[in-house]
């Protein structure tokens, strides 16, 4: 998606100053030895007052034209605080100097319903913040400038329809260099279609290489890079070397320090770190970066430092490392602890627990440590469920009966034989092994929930084999029905 502001800085002053809005003012610089527009609002451009005229000539047609100072930079700083408001709709966000912002929207679309409702989303908010804004999707970025600055019918081009959505456009619609622009009007050239049907030997002969990028570009045949607005992250700590740093020694240390100065300040907010991020930028003018991610939030040096030690290795300095930059993207709040005099068991909020369970993720991987819940439900492979997080406290409790310290996903079928039918089972067969039972507990029964399949019921027993082997098994259905099947469900230990 490109969006174009048409009256970018005189809508940026009047949000500031309301009074101007509905009066005819324009902003103004030198330009060798006059006074020339550098923006112009609309209720300037109504009374003819436009970009790129002499002030002079401008107060002639607008006898009541109010003129302002252009401050050198503004475009970039107000083009930035939009793009950070539109990180909302999409991640990645681009400058489009000096008047527009450029989107990659892949697969954000459909969580306003669509295209249309998505770019309608986001005009209409542009708008009701004062800002003369159009806005227009296609394929590439270079057919959305195009279409969004100079066509008029729908600003939403289907998928593959580049060419024909741009045939009809003036040559300026492809961004070339002035000095092809205004060789192609003196050929001309007054819309891209022809130049689209022109041998490219022919056009790279008269116009260059350039303008035949532009064309590839708008048409998806090269791709173009935008570099993406990034959030500013405010706990950033910068280190630079004085030497290039390429020994694990020496980037230790650097982490150290970092993390010193960065924890301090978490410190006196009564913040902790839940994910931070070391970024190096190596004198090949390359950049390598790691992360960690804690548990619960923390401002421990050795704990955090313990943490970057594993990720160590990872790090790859080549010629050596001249900048290191630590920041904190996540952060939470954190209870100031009293000192105790005495030890005490404080369970899933010791801090030594969450610091350990750190270390372990660090060296085996997150997903390999899970924290289960109980959850609302009869049956049991659906009556647990995993935590969000460490502190996250159960809905429920867990059911006070024995349970396996093993449960299988989905029960596994059975052969059974049984001397009396709603006994517990003498002999049972699991995948070509049989398994004689010596001693058997229950039943206990099981039911379904009544919404769902009937009220459906299952009889468990806790069952023993000569082996000394322990398993949870079931029958489902009543024992004088002719659906009854066996089924194993888990193991004890």
């Amino acid at each position: 998606m490109a969006i174009w502001f048409r009256h970018l800085l005189t809508d940026g002053l009047a949000r500031r100053r309301p009074e101007l809005a509905a009066l005819p003012f324009v902003l103004a610089a030198p330009v060798k030895n006059k006074i020339v527009i550098t923006a112009s609002s609309m209720p300037a451009e109504r009374e003819g007052a436009f970009t790129g005229m002499a002030v002079a000539d401008a107060r002639a047609a607008v006898p009541e034209l109010l003129v302002v100072d252009d401050v050198p930079g503004q475009a970039a700083k107000l083009l930035r605080l939009i793009g950070l408001g539109c990180i909302r709709y999409t991640p990645v966000v681009s400058l489009d100097l000096p008047d527009g912002l450029m989107l990659d929207i892949s697969g954000c679309a459909h969580l306003w319903g669509g295209e249309r409702e998505y770019l309608k989303e986001i005009v209409l908010k542009l708008r009701a913040a004062g800002f003369d804004a159009r806005a227009a999707i296609a394929d590439t970025p270079g057919a959305a400038w195009a279409v969004v600055r100079y066509a008029t019918r729908s600003p939403i081009i289907i998928s593959g329809e580049q060419a024909a959505a741009i045939c009809a456009l003036p040559p300026a619609a492809l961004r070339p260099e002035p000095e092809a622009l205004e060789r192609l009007h003196k050929l001309g050239f007054r819309n891209i279609g022809p130049l689209l049907e022109t041998a490219p030997q022919a056009l790279r002969r008269r116009f260059g290489k350039s303008l035949l990028l532009r064309i590839d570009q708008a048409l998806g045949r090269v791709g173009e890079y935008w570099e993406p607005l990034v959030p500013p992250v405010p706990y950033t700590e910068r280190l630079p070397c004085l030497e290039p740093i390429r020994t694990a020694p020496g980037i230790e240390i650097a982490i150290e320090k970092l993390l010193e100065a960065l924890c301090l300040r978490l410190q006196q907010e009564g913040l902790g770190v839940r994910k931070a991020v070391l970024k190096c930028h190596r004198i090949d003018g390359r950049k390598v970066q790691t992360g960690i991610s804690t548990t619960k939030g923390s401002h421990s040096v050795s704990h955090l430092l313990r943490l970057f030690k594993l990720q160590i290795d990872k790090i790859e300095p080549a010629l050596g490392i001249e900048l290191f930059v630590l920041e904190a993207p996540r952060v939470e709040e954190m209870e100031t602890e009293q000192e105790q005099l005495w030890a005490e068991a404080r369970g899933l909020g010791d801090t030594a627990l969450a610091e350990l369970l750190d270390r372990i993720a660090g060296k085996v991987g997150a997903g390999a440590i899970q924290r289960f819940l109980p959850a609302e439900h009869h049956w049991p492979e659906q009556s647990v469920k995993l935590a969000g997080s460490l502190t996250e406290q159960p809905e429920t409790v867990w059911p006070e009966l024995p349970r396996p310290i093993r449960l299988l996903g989905q029960p596994e079928l059975i052969e059974v034989m049984a001397l009396v039918p709603d006994r517990p089972p003498k002999v049972f067969t699991h995948k070509g092994r049989r398994h004689t039972i010596v001693k058997a507990d229950g039943p206990e029964r099981i039911g379904r929930e009544w919404w769902r399949d009937g009220g459906e019921h299952r009889d468990y027993y806790i069952v023993e084999d000569n082996e000394g082997n322990r398993y949870w098994v079931f029958r489902s259905g009543h024992y004088d029905g002719d659906d009854a099947q066996w089924f194993l469900h888990g193991y004890f230990a």
